[in-house]
């Protein structure tokens, strides 16, 4: 006989509380939604990866992990790419 699952029926803010893993799925969500949000102005202006690790002073292949979310990204990180893009990141607390 299989285990009744304990969150079957609960929202996914308790379960992600349960699991205490709610902030760390939030500050996830917003990364991503900054790095698309870079990548579409990206793609509005034709400009490549390349060209906007060229202006960041680093690699196509930090450009890539940036704009996958993926691994640390700082604050500073996504500033320098929003600004270099001509957009601006704003965080504020509500």
């Amino acid at each position: 006989m299989t285990e009744k699952n304990p969150h079957w029926g609960t929202t996914l803010n308790a379960f992600l509380d349960a699991e205490g893993i709610r902030e760390a799925a939030r500050a996830e969500a917003v990364t991503r939604v900054v790095a698309w949000q870079l990548a579409q102005e990206m793609e509005r202006q034709g400009m490549t990866k390349a060209t906007l690790a060229e202006k960041m002073h680093t690699s196509r292949a930090q450009v890539d992990r940036i704009l996958k979310a993926k691994g640390n990204i700082t604050i500073e990180t996504l500033q320098r790419a929003a600004t270099l893009v001509g957009r601006e990141l704003r965080l504020e607390l509500v």
